[in-house]
């Protein structure tokens, strides 16, 4: 039921396109453009491609962070993310964390879920090719973009912990909590760095856990 009420509220965002043609991916958009499609057949055989745009740093007039969506070639819906597009046998739900897209999907009306393909030009699309070319080493990379945001993850428990049991009667119950590492200023910028890398790393896979990568942020 909470997860209706998501996208009854998602859906609500959705404003008409007007129509505009969709923009090929330039090499410079690199650092802050997200682009996916999907290639769709409607219930009477008809094949359509749509395509989702995402600019991280907003529009040139408004600063915000929209989606917009694009039915071969033509904008035929935008809103603030995160937004569900109804298409027809279901809906495309878009939403962003701090470090790029999280989640681009199509949803069916039966519940299947299918991810969008990112433009090959794209940081999403480059990602995906090293995964088809080099499995073994996208395996690796994978592996320790989730070792650095563990070592986050505990990192930032201990920076909550330690302080709350300094509380007198959190003390008293418990006793003081002494923190089990203790970091150099340069060294705790550097996991931050990594952290953010990291979180990065996998928004690029459209990766994303509420623990793991909400700590990166």
């Amino acid at each position: 039921m909470f997860q209706q009420w998501q996208r009854r509220r998602a859906e609500r965002r959705v404003k008409p396109g007007d129509g505009r043609e969709l923009q090929r991916f330039r090499w410079w958009q690199l650092p802050g453009r997200a682009l996916l499609y999907l290639d769709h057949t409607d219930q009477s055989g008809r094949p359509s491609q749509y395509a989702v745009d995402v600019r991280h740093w907003g529009g040139q007039s408004s600063g915000e962070v929209k989606a917009q969506l694009y039915r071969d070639g033509r904008q035929q819906a935008t809103g603030k993310m995160p937004i569900a597009f109804p298409v027809e046998g279901g809906v495309i739900e878009v939403a962003m964390s701090g470090f790029g897209i999280k989640r681009c999907h199509f949803v069916s009306e039966n519940g299947t879920e299918r991810q969008l393909r990112p433009d090959a030009r794209s940081p999403e699309g480059r990602r995906a090719r090293l995964e088809r070319n080099h499995p073994a080493a996208s395996r690796v990379i994978g592996a320790v973009s989730i070792l650095v945001l563990l070592v986050g993850v505990g990192l930032l428990i201990q920076q909550i912990v330690v302080p709350l049991s300094a509380i007198p009667p959190v003390a008293d119950r418990f006793g003081n909590i002494e923190p089990l590492i203790s970091l150099p200023l340069w060294l705790n910028i550097t996991l931050g760095i990594a952290a953010a890398i990291a979180s990065t790393e996998r928004a690029l896979r459209m990766r994303y856990h509420w623990l793991l990568d909400a700590a990166g942020n």
